[in-house]
């Protein structure tokens, strides 16, 4: 891959291996202490058992997906930068009609509008919305798509192991006032061993779960404004002039934005790992350098 930069992060490294953990524990419980007890001669655990691995496998793609996609990286060019002629060819960017192009000190290349550097990368992303750890990679205008599915689909398992869980800790109790009070001494080992399951993985679910929603909604947000955190806090702090902002008017129909980044295909393809067409900033498609001569 070409991306191999963004994993000498640490933190990301040690995200992406709590991150599988996480998901690869909650599955265990959920099959050997909350499904097969609870629905050992019923039909409905191995229907819960198929729906909560499809699940966590869809899971697994859109994570895999945001983790070695490209998420916007802006080429390098061929040729390094003749920087003491910097103001001459940003007037002429904006003679040629490329107003918005920048030149990185750091990547000694041009890049595109909305671009940004992203310093554990190393690199300037298009679009850049922030870098994650929990993926150890930057979300950018390319893979956007996969992060915000990979949230989706960890809030609902976070959601559907919760009431999976507080399902079958609610039916032990209730078979126990039953009448076994004559196995208690001999089960009484393995009874809190299971409760300490149930107790990290609802633990687990709950952390998991609202942190994942939370960051699911300023996604969908920023989709809808049109405007990534960067711009935010660029614009709120005052530092970019309002008149060259590139974010969105008022009246831009917010369905429009959310095709930008999951695609123009059917709405039911938003919810699955599926490759679509790179967006774009005005319909026009970004090149890795302006349309003049360097």
């Amino acid at each position: 891959m070409a991306f191999l930069r963004c994993r000498r992060d640490p933190c990301g490294v040690i995200c992406l291996v709590l991150t599988y953990f996480s998901v690869f524990y909650a599955d265990y419980v959920v099959i050997q202490y909350v499904l097969i007890p609870a629905y050992a001669d019923s039909v409905w655990g191995m229907l819960h058992g198929s729906l909560f691995n499809l699940i966590l496998l869809l899971l697994l793609a859109c994570h895999s997906k945001a983790v070695f996609s490209d998420p916007g990286m802006v080429p390098l060019p061929d040729t390094a930068l003749d920087f003491s002629d910097l103001r001459s060819q940003s007037s002429r960017m904006n003679e040629r009609g490329c107003e918005g192009w920048t030149v990185c000190s750091r990547c000694e290349t041009y890049r595109p509008p909305r671009a940004h550097h992203c310093r554990v990368c190393q690199r300037c992303i298009r679009r850049m919305d922030h870098h994650c750890p929990w993926i150890n990679n930057c979300v950018g205008e390319l893979n956007q798509k996969y992060f915000i599915q990979f949230l989706f689909y960890t809030g609902v398992a976070s959601l559907y192991s919760m009431v999976l869980v507080v399902w079958a800790w609610v039916w032990r109790i209730r078979n126990e006032r039953e009448g076994d009070a004559d196995k208690e001494g001999d089960e009484s080992p393995s009874k809190h061993l299971i409760v300490a399951h149930y107790l990290i993985l609802l633990v687990e679910s709950v952390l998991f779960g609202v942190f994942v929603m939370v960051i699911f909604y300023d996604q969908l947000i920023s989709i809808i404004t049109d405007e990534t955190p960067i711009e935010q806090m660029k614009n709120r702090l005052m530092i970019r002039d309002r008149s060259s902002s590139f974010s969105s008017s008022p009246s831009s129909p917010k369905l429009a934005l959310l095709r930008e980044v999951f695609g123009r295909g059917s709405v039911f393809c938003w919810l699955l790992p599926l490759h679509s067409n790179p967006p774009s900033a005005g319909g026009i498609i970004y090149s890795a350098l302006p349309d003049y001569d360097v």
